[in-house]
């Protein structure tokens, strides 16, 4: 295996993370970089690089982590009003990190098409 991506490295202690939520299976922090004025990342402990790399394995894990999203949108105040989950794949699509996450974004309109 490669180096530890920036995920890993803030799920093994090693550099810190404003963690909001975390499970044996993932974790969830606030991106430092916010787009939104809710801005979280959902993260799976299991390294999977990106979305081209989910087996079939991971199905009850993606449902996890989709699970996560919609209770952090409630506790963070944008379930009701809406909010978008974002995974980037790949380098077109803005994909800098190469550890699948999530992203919740939330607190203000979003237009449409994205990106």
């Amino acid at each position: 295996m490669g180096a530890k991506t920036l995920f890993q490295r803030i799920m093994d202690g090693e550099i810190p993370g404003d963690i909001l939520y975390e499970d044996e299976q993932c974790v969830a922090l606030r991106d430092i970089n916010p787009q939104a004025p809710v801005h979280i990342l959902i993260v799976p402990r299991k390294p999977i690089p990106s979305v081209n790399e989910i087996e079939e394995e991971d199905i009850p894990l993606m449902g996890h982590l989709i699970w996560v999203a919609k209770k952090l949108a409630r506790e963070h105040g944008v379930a009701d009003k809406g909010y978008r989950l974002v995974v980037n794949t790949g380098p077109e699509a803005g994909q800098s990190i190469y550890h699948l996450h999530i992203h919740l974004l939330g607190g203000r309109p979003m237009g449409w098409p994205p990106g």
